[in-house]
Formats: structure tokens, C-alpha cells, sequence
């Protein structure tokens, strides 16, 4: 199971900032324990961190949205990464992939309406010889099939 996330919280999240705002790289470091914290990076913590770290509201905002990890909003209580890289993708993974939405009702990066799965792309799992592969809540899966595929969907769900 993935980790219980707290809610949000602007003071403890103005905690997490502070504790952090003289690091060097200080920026993706407080981005990463905000979502350690929150299970996401809350709008809300954009200004915060750019006023901690002297930088701009667009320049926090470039750095959060260059990495593909950030979410903006919790994710489900299972996480289940779909590899869009080439390798992925030529060993048959985009059919994987549609399979995977299909059965969990869901586009690519949503959640499903009862909290329990969020699916999402990763580009590159370093499974390249295994292809395509995946990573449920942290779990790296390669040599990935329809019955695989459903395997993990159907473990995600319960």
C-alpha cells in the first residue's frame, strides 16, 4: 500500500518550507517534502516556497512543472506508473496502457472516483530490456502482458 498522507496544512507546510529554504537545491528539496508530506504539492505552497527562496512564483512554478513526479493534486491510495519510453512503447506498451485506462475507467494522470488507483505515465524505469514495464506504489514490474497488466490493475483496486 502507498503511504497515508496528511492533509494539508498551511502552517505545517510553511514549517516544512522554512526547515528547508537555506538548502542548496532548496527548491526541488522542499517540492519533494512537501509531497513526502501531502501526497501532492498544494497550489497554495507555489508562493510560499518562492517567497522563502527569494525566486519567483513562475520560476517555482517551472521547476514543479518540469518534473513529471509533482502532483497537483493526492494521489489515489495506489500508484500505479505505466513506462512511456520507447523501449516501452515498441515492446507493445501503448496497448497496455489503453488496456489499463480501460479497465480502471480512467484516463492516463486521474484518479479513480473512489480514491483508489491513481494511474500515471513515468518516462523510463531503466527496464528497457524487460519491456514494457511498470511500478505499483513503488514496486517494479517488467515484462508486462495483458494478464500482467490486469494483475496489477486488479491488486491496485483492492
Amino acid at each position: 500500500m502507498s503511504s497515508v498522507y496528511e492533509p494539508w496544512n498551511a502552517d505545517r507546510g510553511a514549517e516544512i518550507i522554512a526547515g528547508l529554504s537555506d538548502v542548496e537545491g532548496g527548491t526541488i528539496v522542499i517540492l519533494h517534502a512537501l509531497q513526502e508530506a501531502f501526497g501532492y504539492v498544494p497550489e497554495a505552497a507555489i508562493p510560499m516556497i518562492a517567497e522563502a527562496r527569494n525566486l519567483s512564483r513562475a520560476e517555482v512554478h517551472g521547476v514543479f512543472t518540469f518534473y513529471h513526479d509533482f502532483r497537483h493534486e493526492p494521489a489515489g491510495r495506489h500508484v500505479l506508473k505505466l513506462c512511456r519510453a520507447e523501449a516501452c512503447q515498441a515492446a507493445g506498451g501503448d496497448a497496455l496502457a489503453a488496456r489499463a485506462e480501460s479497465k480502471l475507467g480512467i484516463a492516463m494522470g486521474k484518479t479513480t472516483p473512489d480514491q483508489r488507483v491513481t494511474l500515471e505515465p513515468i518516462y523510463c524505469l531503466g527496464l528497457c530490456a524487460t519491456a514494457p514495464s511498470a511500478m505499483l506504489d513503488g514496486r517494479l514490474v517488467g515484462r508486462l502482458d495483458e494478464k500482467r497488466i490486469d494483475a496489477l490493475v486488479a491488486e491496485a483496486q483492492r
